[in-house]
């Protein structure tokens, strides 16, 4: 496979990239693995993750005991406690504050994921980037549609909250995957993360089209100049903290004033950042750099201060979960998540094998499919996000609360279950990897250092 380290210049180390095929393709089996680097490369990330879903978790047990605990009002006002100046609209309750102003870090490091992936990784190549895409696709609209169908007849207002549970939290997923011991092959966890990265994608343009207030075009306007300095600098190299982080700051307060969700900031940010070096060397470029830094901010402080906040639903004992599970949009958010995914994901695979020449890999099954499917299912952070923006803080933004932990956990339970009994299979495959990178002749046995 290729795959070799080169040498190391003024810009950033670099690892070498993976070139593209100039003969005319061959049908490629669906999860086959990837090439050398973009396995080491997805190994890295989703260990990063590992620790930032325990976070996740650990958080929000904290807020569900908190808050259903004699001392909920205190958890209560904790949330509702404002600071900040009342310039720029900017007061804001530490609950908003980590909804609008931490998961800008999680979108900004979304987004130089985004632009790596699609510039510079795999997924540059078409076949590749068609089974995320089209999976996550079909994990969009499948969901989409049946909470539709299943909140038709609510309360108005219900079919705001459509795109709910079209997210895959990948921290939450490979958490999961981490406690159930899985040996999972490199094919189906690059697959899990590149379907999590374009989910994301999708869910950034629903927030900025659907769930953005009256938008004011002055501020829109002059958000343009520190995301274009910000712009500036990145492209010559340029990259200390103390001047692209006012930058940033400054775009993230023109966004929010602007009506557009303030995460969005994060993404422009993220996609004026070049991804290839400036001596055009291959290598690991800025994009990666940054996220690099980013990423255990994001994963270990901003995801799981913002599940602490946005997690702690007072439940009322069972009276209070019974009414939570007469509501539609409660139920229409669980069997989204659970049922949608998993049909949508499965679904859209299916028909991309059934009308292409690509295949399912020999040593995979479509029960291996479904489990990662029910893994699309975990849509905490995003969803939990989307939800506050359809519904607020009424008795329809409290079950979807419910509805997100309820789905969440029963699709991660169902594939705890079915990935566990497969992982003799994945433990066969994953020994078979790890001898094919040390007898690899072209690319090294050991994930470089970045």
């Amino acid at each position: 496979m290729p795959g070799s380290l080169v040498g190391v210049d003024s810009d950033v180390p670099c690892i070498q990239e993976s070139p593209l095929p100039t003969s005319t393709p061959r049908p490629r089996p669906l999860f086959a693995r990837g090439s050398w680097l973009e396995t080491s490369r997805t190994a890295d990330i989703l260990r990063a993750e590992t620790t930032g879903g325990v976070l996740v978790i650990t958080a929000t047990a904290i807020a569900l005991v908190w808050a259903n605990s004699p001392w909920h009002d205190a958890y209560t006002r904790l949330q509702h406690f404002t600071l900040g100046p009342h310039w720029f609209h900017l007061h804001l309750s530490l609950a908003q504050w980590a909804s609008d102003g931490l998961l800008a870090i999680f979108f900004f490091v979304a987004g130089l994921e985004l632009k790596r992936e699609f510039v510079a990784g795999d997924l540059r190549d078409p076949r590749r980037a068609a089974l995320p895409v089209v999976a996550a696709l079909g994990g969009v609209l499948v969901p989409a549609a049946i909470y539709t169908a299943i909140t038709l007849e609510a309360t108005s207002g219900a079919p705001s909250g459509w795109a709910i549970p079209i997210a895959t939290d990948i921290a939450f997923a490979v958490a999961v995957l981490s406690a159930i011991s899985t040996h999972l092959p490199s094919g189906l966890r690059t697959f899990l993360l590149t379907l999590a990265v374009v989910d994301d994608l999708l869910a950034i343009m629903v927030i900025a089209v659907f769930y953005s207030s009256e938008l004011h075009l002055a501020w829109l306007l002059a958000a343009v100049i520190p995301i274009g300095l910000f712009g500036v600098l990145v492209q010559k190299r340029i990259w200390p903290g103390y001047l692209l982080v006012p930058l940033a700051v400054a775009a993230w307060v023109c966004v929010h004033a602007s009506g557009i969700h303030a995460t969005v900031a994060g993404v422009a940010l993220a996609f004026t950042v070049p991804v290839r070096r400036s001596d055009d060397r291959p290598g690991r470029g800025l994009a990666e750099h940054l996220e690099h830094i980013n990423r255990p901010i994001s994963a270990g402080f901003a995801v799981p201060v913002f599940a602490f906040f946005a997690a702690g639903v007072t439940l009322g004992g069972w009276h209070g979960i019974d009414e939570a599970l007469r509501d539609p949009v409660t139920v229409g958010v669980g069997v989204g998540l659970i049922a949608g995914k998993c049909a949508g994901i499965l679904l859209a695979t299916w028909l991309l094998a059934r009308f292409t020449s690509a295949r399912l890999d020999d040593e995979l099954s479509w029960l291996d499919v479904t489990g990662m499917a029910l893994l699309g299912g975990i849509g905490f952070t995003v969803s939990l996000l989307i939800g506050e923006l359809a519904f607020g803080e009424s008795a329809h933004g409290e079950h979807v609360k419910v509805g997100v932990l309820a789905g969440s956990l029963i699709a991660a339970v169902l594939a705890s279950i079915l990935l566990r009994a497969r992982n003799r299979v994945y433990r066969r495959i994953w020994s078979a990897e790890q001898a094919d990178d040390r007898t690899d002749p072209e690319g090294p046995a050991w994930p470089p250092n970045p």
